[in-house]
């Protein structure tokens, strides 16, 4: 699977499926996508039933996490009024996401990707990338 320090195609669709498969379990239909070390778009998939307004935050949360190799859920209490990242949820066009759903992916202590998954509650969001992430690992 992985040869290098990057997620290839292969890898992303072991990533959506299982994503799919815990997003079928708790019973949300998910938008998910992957990215490259540099938030690059991989692969998408909208599930049947997953909004179609979460297909550009599950890139952005993707975007975000690959990109800045942080979950996008820490942005959220930094991000805050008086909190130190005030306002960076407008950073970058206002793709930085702060709301929870969005895991870079480490390998060998390297980002080497990304993961996004918007339509539940950030909560689930967070739970299907989590497991899209570890269904790359199981892999290694």
């Amino acid at each position: 699977m992985i040869t290098v320090t990057r997620l290839d195609c292969a890898d992303a669709r072991v990533m959506i499926e299982g994503a799919r498969a815990k997003a079928d379990e708790i019973g949300v239909p998910m938008c998910i996508a992957i990215t490259d070390e540099g938030g690059n778009l991989i692969a998408f998939e909208r599930m049947d039933g997953g909004k179609v307004t979460s297909s550009t935050i599950a890139i952005d949360k993707s975007f975000t996490a690959s990109g800045a190799k942080k979950a996008t859920h820490e942005y959220g209490a930094a991000s805050q009024p008086g909190a130190p990242a005030y306002g960076i949820g407008s950073a970058i066009g206002g793709r930085l996401m702060v709301v929870g759903g969005g895991l870079p992916v480490f390998v060998n202590d390297e980002c080497v990707g990304g993961i996004g998954v918007s339509s539940g509650t950030p909560a689930q969001d967070t739970e299907v990338a989590q497991a899209g992430v570890d269904a790359l690992l199981a892999t290694l």
